[in-house]
């Protein structure tokens, strides 16, 4: 089922009309037709949400903290009665394959909110030391900015640790990939989340996204998305000295080590590379192999690559869709055709879209061999599917070459497991993945340098939602 309210806002537990009827179009990037439009807010449909959210905040925190955590449970109970209508959203809006669109992306929306609620339940809300009690308190009001290539995944990751920590809040989803957003504000209505807590404003970033940053009743912002992006969300939100936890761009370094598996390895990381047609902050996309097993990883990597279903995405057998838009594709397409003209060896796909295929931003899932670090396609974060292979002679070149770059969201070895802890320690990201692990929605996410500050999942992001208060002189209960 598609949104009730496409064309509204909900503000203040109401489904409200934009101040100003402007709307933008929702592509199908798998078609290039476009199959709903919503609405886009202004400055001042911002202002009513955000003072919404403020009016709502001092009664919402007091609640028991209990309260907040039954409310939370009733939002999963919601989200998971319309599975199926957030799997079709992301299918139409994002062009995920709809098996991924159903065990990933509607998934990862569910087990973070169950993570969240597991580490609400085991959190000491306060404790002392001496005559001073220390306690946790929501921080205020908070202003929520995601993405559009994980919608569900980020949207629970902030919605549910601000709710649980007691916040009240306005989102501003992607207005590229909206549908689902909106189904998520009418779960939280159906889960009755009180007036004003839930606020959610569709618009474009340099407005809806500039005020919620800048707003001085907005206490913080946590926003996903671009560095570029980022960065103007922290300019704004300066002046108003408000928290800012982003969570930003990616280069992340896949490190097979001698004693890996080879094939084995390779195989996950060219997988790992071009789940969700690439476009994903931390995906592995700078694979550095040892220089004797070069051509033999790149035999595999090849292999992998001729093996990807491109297809409709209401097909279960689809396993890549298209890339988001038009704007996605053409970067894309100019990044595969910088590799080529630097000179890296193209041993998979290329420039322009699949054979067969000429409708949608669907692009060919490429790789590339021989690449060296200083060449554009190992500095700049392409998001899409397009793998750089870099040979190294030693594995201390190789932490080198890895931590040579500006990103520091995270990083993978493959090899054997002392050797891959050794190196692991030295990387210089925030989450470092060790011989293809199982996702830990309970570890904490987020990246050094410009991938961001601050952390999410569980715990750590109820935390990020939280101040710390100290009550000096209280004394022993």
């Amino acid at each position: 089922m598609m949104p009730l309210h496409p064309a509204k806002f909900y503000i203040d537990g109401q489904w409200v009309d934009p101040i100003a009827p402007d709307r933008l179009g929702v592509e199908n990037p798998a078609t290039e037709e476009i199959m709903a439009e919503i609405a886009l807010g202004g400055v001042e449909d911002a202002d009513r949400a955000i003072l919404a959210a403020r009016a709502a905040f001092d009664g919402f925190c007091a609640t028991p903290s209990a309260e907040r955590i039954a409310l939370v449970r009733r939002i999963l109970e919601a989200y998971n009665a319309r599975h199926e209508d957030f799997a079709q959203a992301m299918r139409l809006e994002m062009g995920a394959p709809i098996t991924w669109s159903r065990d990933a992306q509607v998934w990862a929306g569910r087990v973070h909110i169950e993570s969240t609620l597991a580490a609400a339940e085991e959190m000491v809300w306060e404790w002392s030391r001496g005559d001073t009690r220390m306690l946790y308190e929501g921080i205020g009001v908070c202003g929520l900015i995601t993405p559009w290539n994980w919608p569900m995944n980020q949207i629970a990751c902030k919605v549910a640790p601000a709710l649980i920590a007691g916040c009240s809040m306005v989102l501003k989803p992607s207005e590229i990939a909206p549908l689902s957003g909106l189904l998520f504000a009418e779960i939280c209505d159906a889960a009755g989340v009180p007036k004003g807590v839930f606020n959610l404003v569709n618009g474009m970033g340099p407005v809806v996204g500039h005020r919620l940053a800048s707003h001085p009743e907005v206490d913080m912002v946590s926003f996903t998305g671009s560095t570029r992006a980022g960065t103007a969300v922290a300019t704004a939100a300066a002046p108003t000295v408000k928290r800012v936890a982003q969570e930003l761009g990616g280069k992340s370094a896949n490190i097979i080590l001698p004693s890996a598996d080879l094939a084995a390895a390779v195989r996950g990381g060219v997988e790992g590379c071009f789940g969700n047609t690439g476009q994903s902050c931390d995906a592995p996309t700078r694979m550095l192999v040892p220089r004797a097993s070069h051509e033999a990883a790149l035999a595999v990597a090849a292999e992998v690559a001729a093996e990807v279903v491109i297809g409709a995405t209401g097909e279960a057998g689809t396993t890549m869709g298209p890339l988001v838009s038009k704007v996605q594709f053409d970067k894309v397409q100019a990044l595969i055709a910088a590799g080529i003209a630097e000179g890296a060896r193209l041993v998979a796909g290329g420039i322009g879209r699949p054979e067969g295929v000429n409708q949608g931003w669907y692009v060919r899932p490429t790789v590339f061999g021989d690449v060296t670090n200083d060449m554009t396609i190992a500095r700049e974060e392409i998001f899409g599917p397009v793998l750089s292979i870099l040979p190294y002679d030693t594995v201390e070149e190789a932490i080198a070459i890895a931590n040579d770059t500006p990103y520091g969201l995270a990083a993978y070895v493959q090899g054997a497991r002392d050797e891959a802890r050794a190196v692991g320690r030295r990387l210089r990201a925030g989450q470092v993945n060790l011989n293809y692990p199982d996702w830990d929605t309970f570890a904490p996410f987020g990246g050094y340098k410009q991938s961001g500050n601050g952390r999410e999942y569980a715990g750590w992001g109820i935390h990020d939602f939280c101040e710390v208060k100290a009550l000096v002189g209280y004394g022993a209960d």
